[in-house]
């Protein structure tokens, strides 16, 4: 992409819950927000290509536009978009994520807007492809309610972060909420660690595959704040979103009453819920007063850039 632009690169994971034992009493739920979630980013696509207009707009600086049987579908010059996709004016027109039009244009909106652009067919099948892969089984195991509300919070809370570091650029894409229903899973095997079996083999698979998509975010034009602060919004919430009843607690309740589990959750679980709702509120407030106040991120912590970005003889990190 252009150096105006940040794609958010997409997170590549699969379930792994299916290495684990979950009571059979649990509800398994239809899968249909996630799938119409996919279709809303396609058709967004579609329209940004149609007001894109490449055989109209392109002035030819860059290259010809790319597939022109599309007619005005087309895509812009792999010079300037190499992920087949519309212009960087075209996605701030949009609702791409800019820090000035948020900060002092009172467009606060784009904080969600941006979650449903990307920036071309690659970056959009990456991320679409990850989020049937990881979405649709946890929608199933936990419904469309909570599920939605994990993707959305985590959406707003990497655009939060990506605003407070990236403010030269315009930056897009759904990987934030994707990062989030990461960040779900693990607190979810962590929450409900009583009732698994292979935990620990479950554990480190889901970290590996966590390490490695939050690795990819150093390269260039990759937002990789939007993935941290998609993905710690969605840890926290799946702390308090994700809780499954203590093993046994369902059947315990057809058995006489001197014989059934206690309570429906461990103690260790409430205690994990509730610091996780403080440090949630606390997290958006801070980062929202402090992006409304015009505040830089990196003026508050000189090392953070390179959680983006890492500088090497191949690539620069300027802005």
């Amino acid at each position: 992409m252009a150096s105006a632009d940040l794609e958010r690169g997409g997170a590549k994971a699969r379930r792994a819950n299916d290495n684990f034992y979950v009571d059979n009493s649990d509800h398994e739920w239809t899968s249909w927000l996630i799938p119409i979630f996919v279709v809303a980013n396609v058709a967004v696509f579609v329209v940004a290509m149609y007001v894109n207009n490449c055989p109209k707009n392109n002035l030819g600086f860059e290259g010809g536009c790319v597939a022109k049987f599309l007619g005005r579908l087309s895509f812009q010059p792999l010079k300037e978009n190499p992920l087949f996709g519309p212009s960087s004016s075209t996605l701030d027109k949009l609702g791409a994520l800019e820090w000035d039009k948020v900060v002092h244009r009172h467009q606060a909106w784009r904080l969600v807007s941006c979650i449903w652009l990307h920036a071309g067919v690659i970056h959009l099948l990456a991320n679409m492809l990850s989020l049937v892969f990881i979405g649709i089984r946890l929608e199933q195991q936990f419904g469309f309610v909570r599920v939605g509300i994990l993707y959305l919070l985590s959406g707003f809370g990497g655009s939060i972060l990506s605003s407070l570091f990236i403010q030269k650029n315009i930056s897009v894409g759904a990987s934030g909420a994707l990062f989030g229903l990461l960040g779900a899973m693990l607190s979810e095997l962590i929450t409900n660690w009583s009732i698994y079996s292979n935990k620990v083999a479950a554990l480190v698979t889901l970290v590996v595959i966590i390490a490695i998509n939050l690795a990819v975010g150093i390269l260039p034009h990759v937002d990789n704040f939007a993935h941290i602060g998609g993905f710690i919004a969605g840890l926290l919430l799946g702390f308090i979103l994700l809780l499954r009843p203590q093993f046994g607690w369902v059947e315990s309740q057809y058995l006489p009453a001197d014989a059934r589990v206690r309570s429906k959750y461990k103690s260790y679980q409430y205690v994990l819920g509730v610091v996780s709702l403080i440090l949630l509120i606390v997290g958006f407030t801070v980062g929202l007063v402090m992006l409304f106040k015009g505040e830089n991120g990196n003026d508050h912590c000189s090392w953070c850039h390179y959680l983006s970005c890492v500088p090497t003889s191949k690539w620069k990190c300027d802005n």
